[in-house]
């Protein structure tokens, strides 16, 4: 099996849902999300959500955060990870138009 670390970005993520990275986990792949950050460019506070998608199911993994302007929200990392499997994404929303930068770290077993 090899390991294989991986970074996804989407640029200007808006008030639509964004697939990060169009990544979505392929067949017989074991990956966990290690790290995610959501960073403002936006001149106010922005609300963010990040949701897991299960190919039918969005699931929350924060809802309406406050990302304050000119900083960023680490939604994963440190000792919080994610487990993926088969099918999945991770899709951000911000309250703004064009408002965020995402950057996603992902450990991938194949």
């Amino acid at each position: 099996m090899a390991n294989t670390f991986k970074r996804k970005a989407s640029q200007n993520v808006g008030t639509s849902a964004v697939t990060i990275g169009s990544y979505t986990v392929g067949a017989s792949t074991q990956t966990t999300l290690i790290g995610l950050s959501v960073a403002n460019k936006h001149a106010n506070t922005l609300s963010v959500d990040v949701q897991h998608y299960d190919g039918a199911t969005a699931t929350y993994i924060v809802k309406d955060a406050p990302v304050p302007a000119g900083s960023a929200l680490v939604v994963v990392g440190a000792d919080q990870k994610v487990v993926l499997e088969t099918g999945d994404s991770i899709r951000v929303t911000s309250s703004e138009p064009t408002s965020a930068d995402v950057l996603m770290s992902l450990l991938e077993i194949t």
